[in-house]
């Protein structure tokens, strides 16, 4: 289902996209830089959860981050489709925890816009706590990716 997967998304015609997507102007993958919108929005919106009159940009911010989820996940898929067996079952890890954040944090505006300030705090919280067992994941993949394997 993997390799299935893998050669779907590098089958896209994506054209010098793909390029741009994987980064290579830059000389490093776009995929890291990219998810800093998106998680620098929701941790953000959670301080702005604690701060006297925080809610409106709380919950813009959520909205902000929901936004860039686009980019980040896009970029994600292309550098996923070359990853080795192994890397990618935890990368398809990352990428179903990032779906249940994002659902979270759905959730949470869809909360907010109907004045349910509470619940959308809640939804907030446990979709941090899923960004953090993502970025778990996706640390450990770009770990692997990086050296090789994990120090002895």
């Amino acid at each position: 289902m993997i390799r299935t997967l893998q050669r779907g998304i590098r089958s896209l015609p994506l054209g010098t996209a793909r390029d741009l997507l994987r980064g290579r102007p830059l000389g490093h993958p776009v995929h890291p830089v990219l998810v800093q919108v998106p998680i620098g929005c929701w941790l953000s919106a959670a301080v702005m959860d604690v701060m006297p009159a925080g809610q409106r940009a709380a919950t813009t911010l959520t909205a902000v981050g929901l936004a860039g989820v686009v980019p980040a996940a896009v970029s994600g898929w292309v550098d996923w489709a070359d990853l080795p067996p192994e890397q990618a079952r935890v990368g398809l890890a990352h990428a179903v925890t990032n779906v249940v954040a994002v659902v979270f944090f759905a959730a949470s505006l869809t909360a907010r816009l109907r004045h349910h300030g509470a619940k959308g705090r809640l939804w907030s919280l446990g979709g941090l706590a899923a960004v953090g067992v993502t970025g778990a994941l996706g640390g450990h993949v770009a770990y692997r990716r990086a050296v090789g394997a994990w120090p002895a």
